[in-house]
């Protein structure tokens, strides 16, 4: 039925068709993506660990709870840094926000330590980053961490985390109303908060030029910050780049709405969304044993960007890795050397 129905929507819509010059301004107006700022930046906490140091910032978007962050930098660094905001994952698992890729002196949960073995290759990317040499912001989005919604958390035997991630994932779909009855939507919330904290990093006195990373959710996260935000140096995309067209067989429901933003397949198809940034430099990494995305629509998501950055190739770095979903440590290492590579550190 839905190859039937994409037929039909392929011939009265038009979807998918080749991107304008003018995409950028038309998915950011298409899914409602908000203005807003990080104000009141104020610094709960401060500890050093070994060769970093770091804070606990917290800011006000305009709405709902203050937005918790970390932010963390070589110790004895002097002079602005390259900086990178480190965009943490969806992964199911809304309790927690940056602690999914960043320590504060408590460490992890343990959820999040479950969470960092199975795709992170057990290690907060965020801290081994700034130890490369990088001012690196780890913050909480719209729905997570600091930011998630009250929801009642239904009686058992798991742990409070548990028992409120179980919630949220059968809460999301009403939080995408939500947002559409308002005209936005979770993508446009989300990418809003997220260019808030890019924009506050690159105000910051000790930081230089500025990048972004993520993984799958994260990932997402850095897609549309690099789409929006010219003022973003370098993109480093993990573990999310398909076609929209190829997930239909099987892969549609594995993903959140954030992945569905209104109106996007009528502009453009998502790889194109991704490679709007040419010729800035993009790295994208594919993990070729991907369960949640067809191996067809990861070829054609590399296509579709190599083509976009045809006269610029060397801006564009696509690294195949042989892995199931994840960023592991091989994968950040590789990402933190780009990194190096063109913003500087």
């Amino acid at each position: 039925m839905f190859r039937g129905l994409a037929a039909v929507a392929e011939a009265q819509l038009g979807v998918y068709p080749a991107p304008t010059p003018a995409l950028r301004r038309a998915v950011r107006e298409a899914i409602g993506v908000l203005d807003l700022r990080a104000a009141d930046v104020h610094v709960e906490r401060a500890w050093t660990d070994g060769d970093l140091a770091g804070e606990e910032l917290s800011w006000d978007v305009g709405f709902g709870p203050r937005t918790h962050a970390f932010l963390l930098r070589p110790r004895a660094a002097t002079g602005p840094l390259p900086g990178v905001v480190a965009l943490h994952c969806h992964a199911s698992m809304k309790w927690a926000g940056k602690e999914k890729i960043a320590d504060a002196p408590e460490g992890p949960t343990p959820e999040v330590a479950r969470l960092r073995a199975a795709i992170y290759g057990g290690r907060a990317f965020a801290n081994a980053l700034a130890r490369r040499g990088f001012v690196v912001l780890a913050h909480d989005v719209f729905a997570w961490g600091s930011r998630r919604l009250p929801l009642d958390l239904p009686p058992g035997e798991e742990s409070e985390a548990d028992r409120y991630d179980a919630a949220a994932r059968a809460h999301e779909h009403v939080l995408a109303k939500h947002c559409a009855v308002l005209g936005t939507s979770f993508a446009g919330v989300v990418a809003a908060e997220d260019l808030a904290a890019a924009a506050y990093l690159r105000s910051r006195p000790d930081v230089a030029r500025v990048g972004c990373a993520g993984l799958s959710g994260g990932g997402l996260r850095a897609a549309l910050l690099g789409a929006f935000d010219e003022r973003v140096d370098a993109v480093v995309v993990a573990a999310m780049a398909t076609s929209y067209r190829d997930l239909l067989d099987g892969h549609v429901a594995r993903h959140t709405w954030m992945f569905y933003p209104p109106g996007l397949p009528r502009l453009a198809d998502y790889p194109d969304l991704v490679a709007a940034r040419a010729p800035a430099p993009l790295m994208v990494q594919y993990a070729t044993r991907d369960e949640l995305f067809p191996a067809a629509g990861m070829r054609r998501a590399h296509e579709t960007i190599a083509a976009r950055y045809r006269d610029a190739p060397e801006a564009y770095e696509a690294v195949f890795a042989d892995v199931p979903h994840s960023f592991d440590v091989p994968m950040q290492e590789r990402a933190f050397d780009w990194l190096a590579r063109h913003l500087g550190g």
